[in-house]
C-alpha cells in the first residue's frame, strides 16, 4: 500500500475487477472487465504484474486450475480477493469520498486556461 496506506488507481481498478469477477476471474477476464467498464485499453503485462503485486501485498490469492484441453493443455490461474484486500478497497473508497465531499466542478469556461 506504499507509505500512504492507499491503493495505487489501477490496483484499486484491479481488485474491483476481482470483486466483479468472483472466484473465476483469471488476468484476460480480468483485462476485460477494466476495458469494457473504464473505456482503458490495458495490457496483459499491466494486469500480470498488478496481480502478482496485489499477492504480494497480501491483498489476492491465486489458484492454477487443472490444464485443459481447450487451453491446450496449459492451466489457468484464477485469483480472488482477500478480506484485506477488501478493506483496501473501503479504504480507498471512503478517502475518495472524502476528498470528493463538497466540491463542485468548475464550468471549463471558468477554469484557468492560458493560451
Amino acid at each position: 500500500m506504499g507509505k500512504t496506506g492507499l491503493l495505487g488507481a489501477f490496483e484499486e481498478t484491479v481488485l474491483l475487477a476481482l470483486v466483479r469477477g468472483g472466484d473465476e476471474a483469471y488476468g484476460v477476464s480480468v483485462r476485460r472487465e477494466i476495458e469494457e467498464r473504464s473505456g482503458r485499453s490495458v495490457t496483459m503485462g499491466a494486469v500480470y504484474a498488478t496481480l502478482d503485486r496485489l499477492e504480494e501485498k497480501g491483498y489476492a490469492v491465486s489458484r492454477v486450475a487443472d490444464a485443459s484441453e481447450a487451453r491446450r493443455g496449459r492451466p489457468r490461474r484464477y485469483y480472488k480477493i482477500l478480506p484485506e484486500g477488501v478493506e483496501a478497497l473501503a479504504r480507498c473508497r471512503e478517502v475518495r469520498g472524502n476528498m470528493w465531499e463538497g466540491i463542485e466542478l468548475p464550468v471549463a469556461s471558468r477554469v484557468g486556461r492560458t493560451k
